[in-house]
């Protein structure tokens, strides 16, 4: 997916709203706005890992001065892997969710839903199940637009319209995975 300028700045906009749940007598070096659009947008150009995030934010530093604070500088990996570990997933959800209803190119995208067992996440010998996700991705950007895990695969069906009904869907084409 390509942002233009205005649609990051826009970004750092919604996510001025996002709790900050980091210790407040703590060492804080980095405006937590700063850090999540940096973070972000590093995701958002196909990377995913957080010493690239740091090395994403020195390289495109420049720019973001022109709208983030930087009191300090770029946050070095470790701060952004803490930072990301701090934020509550379905606020900063929330926040895209309205971000991408505004640049995501609403009406006239492919949303396929699809609900997945994560790897990994079942522990038969304690008795835990899998943990079952069902998500709406726009295929053509490489995008998920939204997430809710279901207690069983078997709650798919009951999860997929609460799902619908967090994004902003006019126009879009729907497609849910039919497959066990």
């Amino acid at each position: 997916m390509e942002i233009s300028e205005n649609e990051v700045i826009g970004l750092g906009k919604c996510l001025e709203g996002i709790t900050d749940c980091r210790r407040p007598g703590g060492h804080l070096l980095h405006k937590l706005k700063d850090v999540l659009v940096i973070g972000l947008t590093t995701v958002v150009a196909g990377w995913d890992d957080f010493v690239v995030m740091e090395d994403f934010g020195k390289a495109k530093k420049d720019f973001f001065k022109t709208f983030l604070e930087l009191p300090n500088g770029i946050p070095d990996e470790k701060t952004c892997a803490r930072v990301f570990s701090f934020i509550n997933p379905q606020e900063l959800i929330a926040c895209l969710g309205q971000w991408l209803d505004k640049v995501g190119e609403s009406g006239g995208r492919e949303i396929n839903i699809d609900g997945q067992t994560i790897c990994g996440s079942a522990c038969k010998s304690q008795g835990k199940r899998g943990v079952h996700i069902v998500s709406a991705w726009v295929g053509a950007h490489n995008l998920v637009l939204g997430q809710l895990a279901t207690e069983e695969k078997s709650n798919e069906i009951t999860a997929i319209p609460q799902l619908l009904d967090s994004m902003e869907i006019t126009g879009d084409t729907i497609t849910i995975d039919a497959s066990d």
